[in-house]
């Protein structure tokens, strides 16, 4: 391991391609930065905020790199490079404590980021500041959520990889949380809240923990959420819940188990989609866009999106299927003019 020494830039080179970088470049960064990097990890003593991180892929060998991030967010989808060439990539990341979940563990101070891939090679990195970014903040539960452990993972975990620097994700979604819930735990909505600058999206996604939430206070506690993000300058986005997957014997999702009908008879959805039209708020119709892919894999295919082969479960997403929906998500942002096109990576 090459242990540098950092001020405000913080820069580290692997030692395993060191001889990729100019000299001159080696010794800036040698003067500059704070981290520790091996071939696999790196890590930066940063304070909380927000980070612009500037990659360049690489080597003497071809090459096929990942990098993920704090609790195992994916911040840069595989990107293969041919031999002796090299490839510059960034990204804006959120560094917080707690690193995942809110109401889960603190985490490692700092900005961990690991490189995966079939064959990862870096030849540079550099961490800034970022002066100009802007934040996409996540209210939702654990179908959402930066989850700290394999199968398991949220859609909101796998979005970063599909933004570009300059828009990174501050994911606030926690397990088991409700709409009830979520206003209620001062680690949550009351920390959220006060985050939030004139600009940022905070996309809403709560529903399946809202088993025995009435109809009118469902929708009292959404419109809540939306004029506490509006009086903060934010853009508040509404998103339908994924389904579940609980097939009918023909084959759709057309029953209040997949759709997130509650035992109250309260439909979710239908909820979330009236105070959309009635606040005038943006809407992402994630049960409608989950509803057709699932019915359109069909019953084995679809075991793949969920943790249905590992868990027998059809509520929680793999890595893969949270993969899938969170390309849903970026599409929706890109079509409804929420996120520049050229702010979105298409992998």
């Amino acid at each position: 391991m090459r242990r540098f020494s950092v001020a405000v830039l913080v820069a580290a080179t692997l030692g395993t391609v060191l001889t990729a970088v100019p000299a001159q470049a080696q010794a800036h960064a040698q003067a500059q930065a704070h981290g520790n990097c091996t071939a696999t990890a790196c890590h930066f003593d940063v304070l909380p905020g927000t980070y612009d991180v500037e990659v360049l892929l690489g080597g003497d060998a071809a090459s096929s790199t990942s990098v993920t991030g704090e609790t195992r967010r994916a911040l840069l989808p595989e990107t293969a490079v041919p031999a002796g060439e090299r490839v510059a990539r960034g990204f804006t990341v959120n560094v917080r404590t707690p690193e995942g979940e809110p109401t889960g563990a603190e985490g490692t101070p700092g900005l961990d980021l690991q490189l995966g891939g079939i064959a990862p090679a870096l030849a540079d990195i550099e961490v800034t500041p970022a002066r100009r970014a802007r934040q996409i903040f996540l209210v939702g539960d654990s179908t959402v959520c930066d989850q700290p452990g394999d199968p398991y993972s949220g859609w909101g975990q796998q979005l970063p990889q599909y933004l570009r620097k300059g828009l990174s994700v501050a994911n606030y979604a926690d397990s088991g949380e409700s709409t009830v819930s979520y206003l209620a735990d001062s680690r949550l909505w009351a920390t959220v809240r006060p985050r939030i600058r004139r600009g940022d999206l905070v996309l809403i996604q709560l529903a399946h923990n809202d088993k025995t939430t009435d109809g009118a206070t469902y929708r009292a506690n959404l419109e809540t959420l939306v004029a506490g993000v509006r009086e903060k300058g934010g853009e508040p986005v509404l998103v339908t819940p994924i389904v579940r997957r609980w097939f009918n014997s023909d084959g759709t999702l057309n029953n209040n188990t997949a759709l997130l009908v509650n035992g109250l008879g309260v439909d979710h959805p239908a909820v979330v989609r009236s105070v959309a039209v009635a606040q005038d708020v943006p809407l992402i119709d994630l049960t409608a866009k989950t509803k057709s892919l699932v019915e359109s894999l069909g019953v084995e295919a679809s075991k793949a999106l969920y943790l249905y082969n590992e868990k027998r479960d059809n509520t929680h997403t793999s890595v893969h299927g949270a993969t899938v929906y969170a390309s849903l998500v970026r599409d929706e942002l890109v079509a409804r003019h929420l996120v520049p096109q050229g702010l979105v990576r298409v992998r």
